[in-house]
């Protein structure tokens, strides 16, 4: 079923409901950013044993309010060498997408404002994990042409490894996300919610786990689309885009006060989208226990959602950054077969009862790559053995 706003039509009443979610939720990604930006800070410098803003307001809750009006009110400058509509434009291209994707995330179930019943979500399309995957294609653009746009080799460079790292992991998260399709039998977004309500059951037996997808896929879907978002985002350690040791910042490096400010949005605001998208396709979203015989789905949505903003941070605090080679590696060689496989495991397992004999068929497969990995590996060691040796 889709909203049951438009269920008896469409009147003056409905359209304000309409322009009243979509406003609040372009306001709370806002705020979202701001208290993100913050909040990595402060999480960084407690990790690293030092104090992070703790100046403007109480905690330093105010610097990152502080940080964007002073970047507004920065010189704006184009480069002389620069496309300059196209320079203005990719900013957007950024920014828009980041936005748009989390008006699929249902935050909670159906609610009756001025007596239509509306969803806790702006907007429900039959067909929104193709919208999801559109959006995440293009992002790619924005990126790309302000490394193009801006008329130096720098963020030319960045921009290029840019659009070779998310076409990398594009099919990758593709993959896991069909997984998931799978299983719900449908690409609306509050329908994969709904089918994670309750508890497992397997053969009449119920197994005390929620049915959340993480648990349906066998865990290994839910990793493989966080890392695979996780370099699409370029944060780390896949920020080979922005390695500031290597390409002077990456494709923005041209770009100065609302420009900068935009792409600086994007990414934070990615980072609250994709934790919520990942809540929506592998933990229930807002499904979760009644508090006192009440249902508090946004409760459960935001504590799942810090989670994950948590994992990104820490991420960020602990791991080095990938070679290129590696980052490349990782993608072709092992997310984007691993995750193939595992959208073939669960569709088997979906089609068949005899599903320990697919365990034990994948294990064996498993097994006779490790020792094919295994015996490659000495082989190669006992040549440059050899070869040291005769030298």
């Amino acid at each position: 079923m889709g909203d049951p706003l438009f269920a008896h039509g469409v009147d003056a009443t409905v359209v304000g409901i309409v322009i009243l979610k979509a406003v609040i939720v372009f306001v709370i990604l806002l705020v979202g950013v701001l208290f993100m930006i913050w909040y990595e800070r402060k999480v960084i410098s407690w990790m690293q044993n030092r104090y992070g803003p703790n100046r403007t307001g109480p905690y330093g809750l105010l610097q990152s309010l502080a940080d964007g009006v002073k970047v507004f009110f920065k010189e704006l400058f184009v480069p002389a060498r620069a496309d300059r509509p196209v320079y203005r434009l990719a900013p957007y291209l950024a920014v828009v997408p980041a936005f748009l994707a989390f008006s699929i995330v249902p935050v909670g179930g159906i609610v009756v404002i001025a007596g239509h019943p509306t969803r806790l979500q702006l907007a429900d399309p039959p067909w929104g994990i193709l919208f999801l995957l559109m959006l995440s294609s293009i992002s790619v653009y924005g990126v790309m042409l302000a490394g193009w746009s801006s008329g130096s080799k720098y963020p030319l460079l960045g921009s290029v490894r840019a659009s070779a790292q998310m076409v990398s992991y594009e099919a990758a998260l593709g993959l896991s996300t069909a997984t998931v399709v799978l299983l719900a039998s449908s690409l609306r977004t509050s329908t994969i919610v709904a089918h994670q309500h309750g508890l497992l059951h397997y053969r009449g037996n119920t197994i005390p786990l929620p049915a959340y997808n993480v648990f349906r896929t066998w865990v290994i879907p839910a990793i493989i689309f966080m890392i695979a978002v996780t370099a699409e985002m370029n944060r780390p350690p896949f920020d080979l885009v922005e390695a500031e040791e290597e390409i002077s910042g990456g494709f923005n490096v041209e770009y100065s006060a609302i420009g900068f400010a935009f792409f600086y949005l994007a990414e934070y605001m990615n980072v609250i989208t994709m934790s919520a998208i990942i809540v929506t396709l592998f933990f229930g979203g807002p499904d979760g226990p009644r508090i006192f015989g009440n249902s508090v789905g946004p409760f459960w949505f935001v504590v799942k959602l810090f989670f994950f903003l948590f994992a990104y941070v820490w991420l960020r605090a602990t791991l080095p950054r990938f070679r290129y080679d590696q980052l490349m590696d990782l993608g072709w060689k092992r997310l984007i077969p691993l995750a193939l496989g595992m959208l073939l495991f669960v569709a088997a397992v979906q089609t068949t009862r005899r599903w320990w004999v697919l365990v034990v068929a994948v294990g064996l497969v498993l097994a006779g790559t490790g020792l094919w990995r295994a015996m490659a590996v000495g082989r190669r060691v006992s040549e440059i053995e050899a070869r040291t040796g005769t030298e």
